[in-house]
């Protein structure tokens, strides 16, 4: 890790820290941050619409078979060596020493395509709990920075991180000031799910997918059979979050989450993830200089929060750590479990494309599948709809676009990224990986989506109107799209729930 110069106030500040350990005894305790029971996401990234497919390139992709199937090459290597421990100079202080994380692998290159999820830009999320709120936090000095840290000492002692691995972490730590302003900014456009499915689903994405659908075959085999979650799925994840592990984020996590929780932005919510993430180092899953991640501090192959990796993390490898940074094992069990946990059924598709009948009532909503094939719902891959569980229709661009019918485990996948756009480019992502068809019916490419101040004075025009949205702040969620479908239903508009310009100017003509 890159050593950042302390100034002449940071280096008081580090004198200031050492006299807070050394004096903890006389200083009030805190309570310790308890673990929520609630899972702690990250920050949303502003959610993108389905993509529209790029043409078919000329040499075909070659899918592969699911783990379990005669044609799956690939094993699963055998246990890591472990590496010796890592020393971090503390100021006034012998060494501190964190237990080594077994297993480090030689970062792989930057991926060519950036990853859609936590490091590609702020504005929606993976875990919806982290979902940032707009506002404008106070700029943290070093002095204010050291204050912090002398708060956060208690916290930290009360579970259980002891005096050197607190130094350790922060020893010669400042303020990241670039954090500071990717939190002010908002974004004003949201990229049509179409185009946002160009980039989750390319050729190269899924291309690269295939590949590590066949080296880790094992382990993904292993994740379906403790966990049932449909290793299509896992891989898509991963190929969303860090493209395959190529691009984990380079922040310092400890840096990024103590300039968060400095600044006191969205309350205590960074902070209590920043001592987690020192319980993390305390307890000896990853060395201190490889705790990197995205710039809100998620981190590893699938990009968890400190929170979630506590709650979710596993050691599938054996090797007694859970490293979700180089294990790819570790990440792909510990993606399952987090899935399963937050209610995968097994067997259950998470959905795909459909064809609706000629004169379809959209006001349906919820149905088993044999209803919705007495409606004359059909998939658009002419293979027959399931004979049990039940699904709802999903019109990610409105009746002009393609549709599908979606499952429970669709709203499992969005427990990872609260967002409509990221659920269907890791379930569309994982499908082609293993052979699925690309998306069939045409995106309109030629409509423009809502920017931030359409689709709050949307949101506004309803609540005059006298529905329950809750607070408008352009995020159009269930409430809203359950809003617009009935006020489309009363003026005899197609009910599709799509918050189209057509949408706003009926709302603006509305008395």
């Amino acid at each position: 890790m890159r050593r950042v110069q302390p100034s002449r106030a940071g280096r008081r500040g580090v004198f200031v820290v050492a006299m807070a350990i050394a004096g903890a005894l006389a200083m009030p305790v805190a309570d310790a941050a308890a673990e929520s029971g609630k899972d702690s996401q990250k920050p949303v990234v502003a959610a993108p619409g389905p993509v529209h497919r790029k043409s078919e390139a000329k040499t075909p992709l070659v899918p592969i078979a699911k783990p379990g199937s005669k044609n799956v090459s690939g094993a699963l290597s055998g246990k890591k060596p472990a590496t010796a421990a890592s020393a971090f100079p503390v100021t006034g202080s012998a060494p501190a020493k964190t237990p080594a994380a077994a297993g480090r692998n030689t970062p792989a290159k930057p991926p060519a395509i950036p990853p859609s999820g936590d490091n590609a830009a702020l504005t929606t999320g993976s875990l919806a709990a982290g979902t940032p709120k707009p506002g404008s936090p106070a700029t943290v000095s070093d002095e204010s920075f050291q204050v912090f840290l002398r708060t956060l000492w208690p916290l930290a002692q009360a579970r259980g991180v002891t005096p050197d691995t607190f130094k350790a972490a922060f020893d010669g730590i400042s303020p990241d000031p670039k954090i500071e302003e990717l939190t002010r900014k908002q974004a004003e456009f949201v990229k049509p799910v179409w185009s946002y499915l160009d980039s989750a689903a390319s050729e190269q994405r899924i291309a690269r997918g295939r590949e590590q659908g066949v080296q880790w075959a094992e382990a993904l085999e292993a994740a379906q059979k403790t966990y049932g979650v449909d290793p299509a799925v896992i891989l898509g994840v991963w190929g969303m979050e860090t493209n395959f592990g190529s691009f984990t984020g380079g922040k310092d996590v400890i840096r990024s989450l103590a300039t968060l929780s400095a600044m006191n932005y969205r309350g205590t919510f960074f902070r209590d993830e920043l001592v987690t993430a020192l319980v993390i180092l305390q307890q000896g899953h990853v060395d201190r200089a490889e705790m990197r991640g995205s710039w809100a501090g998620a981190m590893g192959q699938t990009q968890f929060m400190p929170s979630s990796f506590m709650r979710f993390a596993v050691d599938a490898d054996g090797d007694g750590h859970k490293n979700i940074w180089t294990s790819v094992p570790d990440a792909m069990a510990s993606t399952a479990n987090y899935l399963q946990k937050n209610g995968w059924k097994p067997g259950l598709p998470w959905g795909f494309e459909v064809t609706l009948p000629e004169h379809f009532d959209y006001r349906r909503d919820k149905a088993d599948f044999a209803r919705w094939a007495g409606a004359g719902v059909r998939r658009a891959d002419g293979q027959a709809l399931p004979s049990h569980g039940e699904a709802s229709l999903f019109l990610p661009a409105g009746a002009r676009g393609p549709v599908f019918l979606v499952t429970a485990n669709f709203g499992v996948i969005k427990r990872y990224n609260n967002s409509d756009s990221y659920a269907l480019g890791v379930a569309h992502l994982g499908d082609r990986i293993y052979g699925g068809a690309p998306i069939m019916a045409a995106w309109p490419v030629n409509e423009r989506p809502l920017d931030a101040s359409q689709r709050i004075e949307l949101q506004q025009r309803l609540s005059q109107l006298g529905y329950d949205i809750g607070t408008p702040d352009g995020r159009l969620g269930g409430k809203t799209k359950d809003a617009l479908r009935d006020f489309q239903t009363r003026r005899g508009f197609v009910p599709d729930g799509y918050p189209s310009l057509a949408a706003l100017e009926s709302l603006r003509a509305a008395r």
